[in-house]
């Protein structure tokens, strides 16, 4: 006798449990697919709202750095079917997992506050990516562990670049996990 679907997505909602307390590659990836599905609407809320001098510029680079952030979420949603794992697919499930915060307020900062914002939304991201190699590592994982590494550099170039448009250096002022020892 098949399952139903109903059945189906109860033992997916009780494995991903179970995933989520002790964490594995799959489960951390998964963060990061929901952080992508927020951070694409605060991507959008800078680029919408922005004002002033600079906003073309910025207008533009957010357009690039939206495209990017959208491949990067079909890209690590197929590769985690391909590695077996289920991606989350539910907004319901992006708000759950997502450690990235939105605000409506935010579309009234400056731009360099909005800018900044993202920053530190992308210095988010990346302990996750962090994260979700050294499982992925542990775990023998060599696709994941390999995609995770490219997105991380993705990631250290999205910093450096929206920094140099508040005029900071790539590391000035970000604020970082240094808590290595959950793994």
């Amino acid at each position: 006798m098949s399952e139903t679907p109903e059945e189906l997505f109860a033992a997916e909602q009780k494995q991903s449990d179970i995933d989520h307390h002790v964490p594995t590659a799959g489960a951390m990836v998964n963060h990061i697919v929901s952080n992508f599905t927020v951070l694409d609407a605060k991507l959008h809320q800078t680029a919408w709202y922005v004002k002033g001098l600079s906003t073309p510029a910025i207008r533009q680079a957010y357009q690039t750095l939206i495209a990017e952030n959208r491949r990067h979420y079909d890209e690590v949603g197929e590769l985690l079917l391909d590695e077996n794992e289920k991606p989350s697919s539910t907004t319901a499930e992006y708000s759950e997992y997502s450690m990235i915060g939105e605000n409506g307020k935010n579309k009234y900062f400056s731009a360099e506050e909005m800018v900044s914002e993202n920053v530190q939304d992308f210095v988010t991201q990346n302990l996750f990516v962090d994260r979700a190699i050294k499982l992925a590592e542990n775990e023998n994982r060599p696709a994941l562990r390999n995609y995770m590494e490219q997105l991380r550099g993705d990631d250290n170039r999205s910093i450096r670049l929206l920094q140099a448009m508040v005029g900071n250096a790539a590391g000035d002022g970000l604020e970082e996990d240094d808590d290595d020892d959950e793994d």
